[in-house]
């Protein structure tokens, strides 16, 4: 049996992972991550480590084995498609559904996330553009970028976001920057990195290069 404190660590250590080179995660990123010292860190790693979920090497850093990979990426599984489900069906905006996910996702019933996924269609994106994986654990890939690297006259679709914080997400509903919106690079500033945009056919906007950095998109 894994607890749910002990699947946020692992989900934790995945996703320090994917946004950082070399294999091993530092105990310190993941305090960082789940807001703790780093004394309890290393006291969960080796729980992790005495349930083969965990490699854990000294002066190294942790690594998720083989096991412990294939419980994140359930977890990854049942979050996004609960995700999908509290915006398409409940009505959520996409800025209030990530901690109510967090809760679901420790429901532990293939049956259930299985109805679930047919229930949706079997979505292969949450609504913040992340993929989901299937029932193997496998995830869709696309082409995509982020909307700093776009060339001026290039068009782009917004598939997804980098950052997932509340206020960020507010901020581009409210500014009509939202999946599927097609932009064109009008304008390209040197001095900050901000951008003019067409969104849409006769909408333009100026946005700053943190939010640029912070969208993905792929070509049109």
């Amino acid at each position: 049996m894994i607890s749910p404190t002990e699947e946020d660590y692992l989900k934790a250590i995945y996703h320090v992972h994917e946004a950082m080179d070399g294999k091993h995660v530092k105990t310190s990123a993941i305090a960082q991550a789940m807001n703790t010292s780093a004394a309890s860190v290393t006291d969960m790693m080796k729980r992790l480590n005495e349930k083969q979920l965990v490699v854990h090497e000294k002066y190294k850093g942790v690594q998720l084995t083989k096991s412990g990979e294939v419980i994140v990426k359930k977890l990854i599984r049942k979050h996004r498609l609960w995700e999908v489900f509290l915006v398409e069906k409940l009505n959520f905006t996409w800025d209030e559904i990530h901690e109510i996910a967090e809760q679901l996702e420790h429901i532990n019933s293939p049956t259930l996330t299985n109805r679930l996924d047919a229930f949706l269609g079997y979505p292969k994106f949450d609504p913040h553009g992340d993929p989901i994986p299937d029932e193997q654990g496998n995830m869709h890939e696309r082409k995509q970028f982020l909307l700093s690297e776009l060339q001026k006259g290039k068009k782009a679709v917004i598939v997804g976001v980098v950052q997932h914080e509340p206020r960020f997400l507010r901020y581009l509903a409210e500014q009509q920057l939202v999946l599927g919106t097609t932009l064109e690079l009008l304008k390209y500033y040197d001095f900050d990195g901000s951008m003019t945009l067409q969104a849409g056919k006769e909408r333009t906007l100026t946005i700053s290069s943190k939010v640029s950095q912070n969208l993905y998109v792929k070509s049109v």
